[in-house]
This record gives structure tokens, C-alpha cells and sequence, in this order.
């Protein structure tokens, strides 16, 4: 295996990991602090759980970095602008992680002040509560905005070096931007239209599929270099 194909099957693991690890996080770790009777009053009694939620998404977001130091070579020689912007969104979304996540361990801080506190003060932490959860909300829709961009600066390197197939690429990049604009709805008043973030997915599946089974190829990489000359 070279060092192309074995950049490629790598790739397709961490991309594997993060669909799975987004899962846990999302739909099993950190799902008290959505369910009812909210966070309030759920985020307490499963704050270890949440933390642990917390800690796996920093990873998560972490293998961003990972992702962009693993395709930088490859992208630098075909477009040392996108390898350079992939590496820079890419530590982008770890800051706002750390944003992220913060808010998330503020409402279990607050939930357990609401466990112990009395009547009087239950009511005050009810106003404190709109504000920690905004706080925290409004860090997550920029956290997956840049998670779209970074996908649409991934798949435009990936679809000018040409190191697996452009149709697989081009197909990246607009499902990158719907995610951008789904996730943007709340900044105009919307919620957020899950369905179109299901092309991404889809797109990242089957990307991922194809990276660990062949890794990047070489010969369309070879072609762009030669028409570079």
C-alpha cells in the first residue's frame, strides 16, 4: 500500500468515526438536555453521561485537524491554497468545539444550581436558563456552518486534484453548501431543515466507503500535475 492509497483508507476511517462518534453524541450522550422536561431539570442527574458527550464531541471535531494534516501533501501539490484554507477551517471548528462544549458543561452547572436550589432561586435560574441554552445553541449552528464549510473546501480540493472521482467530489461540495444554508435558517428566524442535511450524509458515506476500500488514486493525481506543467 503507498502512501497515497494508505492517506485515503485513513481519511476514510476518521470520516467513519465522526459519523458514528456524531451519532452517540447527539442521539445518546448528550440527549437529556433536549428531551423534556428539559435541561433544567434532565442535565443533573446525567451530568456524567453529558460529560462524557461533551468530551467525545471535542474529539470529534479534533479529527478535523487530523483529516486536513493527513490530506495537506497531497492537496498542497494540487491547490496549496485549499490545503492551506482546509487546515485553517479545519482548526476553525475545534476553537468553536471548545465554545461549543463549554456552553454544554455551563447547562449541567446550572441544572445542578437548579437541583439544589429553592423555590425563590429556581425561579431566578428560569431566566438564567435562556441564556445559557442560547449561548450554547447559537455556538452549535456556527460550529456546523463551519463543519459545511470545511466539507466544501475538502471536496473542491478533492475534486481539483482529482484523487477520487470528481463526480463523488462535485456531489460533496453541494451537499456541503445545503448543510451551510440549512443550519444558517436560525439566523433568519427559521428552524433548521433537517432534510437537507441528508445529502451530506450520504455524500460522507459513501466517501468514506470508497476511501477505505481503494484509497486516493494516483494516476488522476498524475494527469493534474502534468497539465499544472
Amino acid at each position: 500500500m503507498d502512501a497515497l492509497s494508505r492517506a485515503g483508507r485513513t481519511i476514510g476511517v476518521l470520516i467513519v468515526i465522526q459519523m458514528v462518534g456524531g451519532f452517540l453524541v447527539n442521539f445518546v450522550l448528550e440527549a437529556p438536555l433536549f428531551g423534556p422536561p428539559g435541561f433544567l431539570v434532565n442535565a443533573a442527574p446525567h451530568s456524567q453521561q453529558i460529560a462524557l458527550g461533551a468530551l467525545l464531541a471535542l474529539i470529534l471535531e479534533a479529527l478535523w485537524v487530523g483529516i486536513a494534516v493527513t490530506a495537506f501533501p497531497i492537496f498542497y501539490e494540487g491547490t496549496q491554497r485549499g490545503a492551506l484554507w482546509f487546515f485553517a477551517v479545519a482548526a476553525a471548528i475545534l476553537a468553536l468545539a471548545v465554545v461549543e462544549n463549554a456552553g454544554v458543561m455551563s447547562m449541567v452547572t446550572v441544572s445542578e444550581a437548579y437541583a439544589k436550589a429553592s423555590a425563590a432561586e429556581r425561579l431566578q435560574l428560569e431566566t438564567v436558563r435562556v441564556v445559557v441554552a442560547s449561548a450554547r445553541n447559537w455556538a452549535h449552528y456556527m460550529a456546523r456552518m463551519t463543519d459545511g464549510l470545511a466539507i466544501f473546501v475538502f471536496y473542491a480540493a478533492l475534486y481539483r486534484v482529482a484523487v477520487i472521482p470528481r463526480v463523488l467530489a462535485g456531489f460533496g461540495m453541494v451537499a456541503a453548501v445545503l448543510q451551510i444554508i440549512a443550519v444558517a435558517m436560525p439566523l433568519f428566524h427559521r428552524d433548521v431543515v433537517f432534510a437537507m442535511l441528508g445529502p451530506l450524509g450520504l455524500c460522507q458515506l459513501i466517501v468514506a466507503i470508497w476511501l477505505i476500500v481503494r484509497g486516493f488514486q494516483d494516476q488522476p493525481r498524475t494527469a493534474v500535475a502534468l497539465m499544472k506543467h
